[in-house]
């Protein structure tokens, strides 16, 4: 009998979720002893907010503080950021705020070396804590290995003063995870592609625990926050453990990237996810009807008008969907679906007329 590979993996080493919890970052640092040279990235609009006091709040503790400003996740924009950090030699790097900063502050922590601690400040999708990176211009496929963060702090005080479409969003992205470990499984049957029962386990976790809380989460409010953070993470967690995006995306994903070839962008990412949810539990012969009630109760968009997109657009996305990551086998299969076969789907689940 063969010997077994090891698998290897990173997890935070520690996460701090709470109500006015960031005036411990200083010592958090400390405890950790990553260093006194600190480079915070940031949006233009935290920055303001809450990036000038954070970088105050350390250098009265003594640190060298650097913070700048990311206003894109494209490559050229992404890569000015790791020539800046490059040039100041930090030995720690925050990033501070939503998708932009903490996937742009992952990917150069991957490519120097240098650890990062995610701050959060809106719980709109799992990239919090997430080993990948969400970067344009770089090929088709947008997710690229990366740095998980060393530590997280969530301040729920802070993520709740964004706007709650955000919040929903982040649930929006993790009921995704529903499908997305079905589709794992497809593959792990069909193609023999590892499985790995834990983190499916718990990723399938994270997106119960949102259709559990369902009426708190679309209420909003710190409650509601914490909820869907702890799942974010839990789910993060859950890539860390499997090496891939395996338990957190699957074809709702693959959709939702589609979507934003054909119409550009047009909703939020877990807005997106969510619908095709919906369309996708159907493929798999699950309850798509509870899944869609639920999302349609949080707040969230469930058909194409809510999406701000033509029907034309829906039944398009579907039917390229699986040419977005040809590599990743899912219920779409490996041609994808007949113009027919999506405008059918897309009309069952309710999604276009």
């Amino acid at each position: 009998m063969g010997s077994i590979a090891p698998h290897i993996f990173d997890l935070p080493k520690r996460v701090v979720i709470g109500e006015d919890v960031l005036h411990t970052l200083p010592d958090l640092i400390s405890d950790l002893h990553l260093g006194r040279r600190v480079f915070i990235v940031t949006g233009p609009n935290i920055r303001k907010v809450i990036g000038e006091s954070i970088a105050s709040l350390l250098s009265d503790k003594g640190f060298s503080v650097e913070l700048s400003s990311v206003h894109n996740t494209y490559i050229d924009e992404v890569e000015r950021i790791k020539d800046e950090v490059i040039n100041f030699r930090p030995a720690l790097i925050i990033g501070l705020g939503g998708g932009k900063s903490i996937d742009t502050a992952k990917y150069v922590s991957s490519k120097t070396g240098i650890p990062f601690i995610s701050i959060p400040t809106a719980a709109s999708h799992d990239g919090i804590a997430s080993p990948f990176a969400s970067i344009r211009g770089i090929g088709k496929v947008t997710s690229v290995k990366a740095s998980p963060p060393v530590a997280i702090i969530a301040d729920v005080k802070v993520i709740a003063k964004a706007p709650r479409r955000l919040l929903l969003a982040g649930a929006g992205d993790l009921i995704g995870k529903l499908t997305a470990v079905l589709d794992w499984r497809l593959a792990h049957r069909l193609k023999g592609e590892y499985y790995g029962d834990y983190a499916a386990s718990l990723s399938l976790l994270s997106a119960k625990h949102i259709l559990s809380f369902s009426k708190i989460i679309s209420a909003g409010g710190s409650n509601a926050v914490r909820i869907v953070i702890e799942g974010l993470i839990s789910a993060s967690v859950a890539m860390c453990i499997a090496g891939s995006t395996r338990p957190a995306s699957g074809s709702e994903h693959l959709f939702s990237h589609a979507l934003d070839v054909v119409a550009n962008y047009p909703a939020l990412h877990g807005e997106q996810v969510a619908v095709g949810t919906i369309m996708m539990s159907y493929l798999h012969g699950r309850n798509w009807r509870k899944i869609r009630r639920i999302v349609k109760n949080l707040g969230l968009p469930v058909t194409a008008k809510e999406l701000g997109v033509r029907d034309v657009d829906i039944i398009k996305a579907l039917t390229i969907a699986h040419t977005i990551r040809p590599e990743r086998y899912t219920i779409l299969g490996e041609t994808g679906l007949t113009w027919e076969a999506a405008e059918k789907l897309a009309k069952i689940t309710g999604v276009i007329d």
